[in-house]
């Protein structure tokens, strides 16, 4: 969609706008931030302008508030991006983002499904079956993938299914490991119908009950989320060398933590599962090697 109004945005703004997403990236995004650094500098500050919208929006719908408040905050958030992309912006997120919009022709209903996902989260503690939990992750993550699509630039609409298939793959991920933190919200994101079968109540989910039960109801999960991972591994291919070696970095990454769920037997109440710092930034310069040599290998 065009923008209604061509903004000129003044560079001395503009440029703070960009820091101010990239800090809120830097200081937020464990693992997208390492994978961002290999894009070039346009693209990478636009990618900042988009997680900084979907980390506040995710802020307004987790921070402490009552639970009549939380819809009326994210309805307030809803009309800032409305009005930021038909008017001028009036604070750093929204210029950063609205400039972006307009570089790049992102369509303005990819940022409102997304806030969509963030009020399903207000509305839903529970998904009965596997065909829900996708569609908030469509919302939540997958949407976000075809932002990025269109600052990354591909010319095959394939790719489109694939980075929604990244994007289901990484928000799994986010779930299973995120377990006991959601639990203690009150939330539980393993379908009813995966508990159903494996014999897992919620009570032992609340309780972090750690069974056979529940250790095959994780290697489920996490075969299943490795199918969407394998998936996506078509769109490397399909996009610019840089962007699709960022692609194979976040992919890399995510893979990565499901590698340790499992290396402590999917034990992940005992304590967040993450990378140190130094394995994120090794893994990074790997991928971004490994992807980058494919990329320029000769066809035959």
């Amino acid at each position: 969609m065009s923008p209604v109004n061509e903004i000129r945005s003044d560079p001395t703004e503009l440029k703070k706008a960009y820091a101010y997403c990239r800090a809120i990236t830097k200081s937020r995004a464990q693992n997208f931030y390492y994978a961002f650094i290999t894009l070039p500098t346009p693209q990478r500050r636009s990618i900042y302008a988009t997680y900084a919208f979907c980390r506040l929006c995710d802020d307004y719908s987790d921070e402490e508030d009552t639970v009549e408040g939380k819809p009326t905050r994210l309805a307030e958030f809803r009309k800032k991006f409305d009005t930021a992309v038909t008017d001028k912006p009036r604070d750093e997120l929204f210029t950063a983002l609205r400039h972006s919009i307009d570089a790049y022709h992102i369509p303005h209903h990819y940022f409102h499904e997304i806030i969509d996902g963030m009020e399903m989260d207000l509305k839903f503690s529970r998904y009965e079956t596997f065909d829900d939990l996708q569609r908030y992750c469509y919302h939540v993550a997958s949407v976000v993938g075809l932002v990025c699509l269109e600052i990354f630039t591909y010319t095959d609409q394939k790719a489109r299914d694939y980075a929604i298939s990244l994007g289901t793959a990484m928000q799994l991920t986010n779930i299973l490991r995120d377990i006991a933190e959601d639990a203690a919200r009150g939330r539980i994101y393993i379908p009813q119908e995966d508990l159903r079968r494996f014999g897992y109540t919620e009570q032992d989910l609340l309780l972090g009950t750690v069974n056979s039960s529940f250790e095959e109801l994780m290697r489920f999960e996490i075969q299943r989320t490795r199918s969407y991972f394998e998936e996506s591994s078509k769109l490397d291919s399909m996009l610019p060398p840089r962007p699709g070696a960022c692609v194979a970095v976040l992919r890399g990454l995510y893979e990565r933590i499901l590698k340790r769920i499992e290396s402590v037997n999917y034990n992940v109440y005992r304590g967040r599962i993450s990378l140190p710092t130094s394995q994120k930034l090794m893994l990074t310069g790997s991928l971004w090697t490994q992807s980058l040599a494919k990329s320029v290998r000769p066809h035959r």
